[in-house]
């Protein structure tokens, strides 16, 4: 398609970014308070720093669901595709926080979305969690088990023990059967900012 589209002259359809503002106070978009917002690459780098706070999520579920908090914004689904979000240089300013799901592929975006945003933090991806939470567990169907250089100690070893299947057979737990309850206790705790 890319060759076509040069050949004749088109263009080639954006990276787009699709995010939600949690705090009507950080909108700059006229009218709702709270908007889902979607702009290509470059116009997300070129809008500058509007949040203090950045979640990105992997799950649609969890984007629309995630609750209002001060001075945030929750971007939808990085995933691999890292080099769109880097072209914001704004978040580097910003405190990060990624949603992944907690397997193998989940901590391989976090590991390389630390590539780009060194300071990015993991939420929700924790053993605590994942313990908390086995009724929920299901099969990865397609595991990594690539070495990972930017995790830290606890995610490392709990990266380790999913790829050796230490706690059972290619553990899979979905971001989007985590309890709720659980998502807004983890916001709480965070330093600084305040859910509303």
């Amino acid at each position: 398609m890319d060759g076509f589209n040069r050949r004749y002259g088109f263009r080639d359809e954006p990276d787009c970014i699709r995010f939600r503002i949690l705090d009507p106070a950080c909108s700059f978009v006229p009218g709702q308070g709270t908007p889902d917002v979607k702009l290509d690459g470059e116009s997300f780098a070129g809008i500058g720093k509007i949040a203090s706070r950045v979640f990105i999520t992997e799950n649609k579920t969890n984007f629309l669901a995630f609750p209002l908090v001060k001075n945030s914004i929750v971007i939808f689904g990085a995933g691999y595709g890292h080099q769109t979000l880097s072209m914001a240089k704004w978040l580097q300013e910003c405190e990060i926080y990624y949603w992944g799901d907690l397997d193998t592929h989940g901590f391989a975006i976090l590991d390389g979305l630390r590539a780009h945003f060194a300071h990015v933090e993991s939420f929700l991806m924790d053993r605590e969690t994942l313990m908390a939470c086995a009724p929920s567990w299901v099969a990865e169907d397609d595991p990594t088990d690539r070495d990972l250089q930017r995790l830290t100690p606890p995610e490392a070893a709990l990266y380790d023990d999913l790829r050796t299947n230490k706690i059972c057979r290619n553990l899979r737990l979905e971001q989007e059967y985590i309890d709720f309850n659980r998502v807004t206790k983890a916001l709480g705790l965070l330093p600084n900012e305040e859910s509303n």
